[in-house]
């Protein structure tokens, strides 16, 4: 049973289409995930969140608050976690479009937070994953260095063959080495904000 000093991650699903891959990683992390003890881990559906395409006034970073209450939703959901997993679907070399608006619209409750990529496709959506890393870097986030890249030798095994994605021992190799290196990162920063929230109070 997890208690306060559990890290809480969240894994956001990155894809909305239908007949979608995503869902199949998503289960595959989420049930390694329920095996730990040192994290808990919740799903974010895009699915669920219909945001709008970015279309605040001012940057998220200096937003005081959201007229709109999906976004408004949405930011006190980010701002619940010590860190993050994506699903990444790779579109043109990049990640889907809804991903990138999920990142582009708050800002501040990503900060200071470790996050690990699932990505999938021809090349394992490292294309899109690293693009994702640049973009998270600039939301002031610590992007672990392992990540899943589910290539399309196991991608067409799922899909055509009934195979699993635990039949490839390699990925799940990666998954855990992607859940150590999150709960390292998880715990320091966690214990860095705390620490600076700590100093504010104090401060004022």
């Amino acid at each position: 049973m997890a208690d306060s000093t559990t890290l809480k991650l969240a894994l956001i699903v990155g894809s909305t289409r239908p007949n979608r891959f995503a869902d199949v990683p998503a289960r595959w992390v989420a049930g390694a995930a329920a095996e730990r003890s040192d994290f808990t881990l919740e799903i974010l559906d895009l699915r669920d969140w219909p945001l709008p395409f970015f279309d605040q006034p001012t940057s998220p970073a200096r937003a005081s608050g959201y007229s709109n209450p999906v976004v408004d939703r949405w930011r006190q959901r980010v701002g619940e976690f010590d860190g993050f997993i994506a699903t990444v679907a790779e579109y043109n070399h990049g990640p889907t479009a809804v991903l990138k608006n999920a990142f582009d619209t708050v800002y501040t409750e990503w900060n200071n937070k470790p996050i690990g990529f699932v990505g999938y496709g021809g090349v394992g959506g490292a294309r899109a994953v690293e693009q994702l890393r640049t973009i998270s870097i600039e939301l002031q986030m610590a992007p672990v260095m392992r990540a899943v890249h589910i290539g399309l030798e196991p991608s067409l095994g799922v899909m055509l063959h009934g195979k699993a994605l635990d039949d490839y021992p390699y990925l799940a190799e990666s998954r855990t080495a992607m859940f150590d290196q999150l709960v390292w990162w998880g715990n320091a920063l966690k214990a860095a904000r705390e620490a600076a929230a700590l100093t504010a109070a104090v401060a004022e």
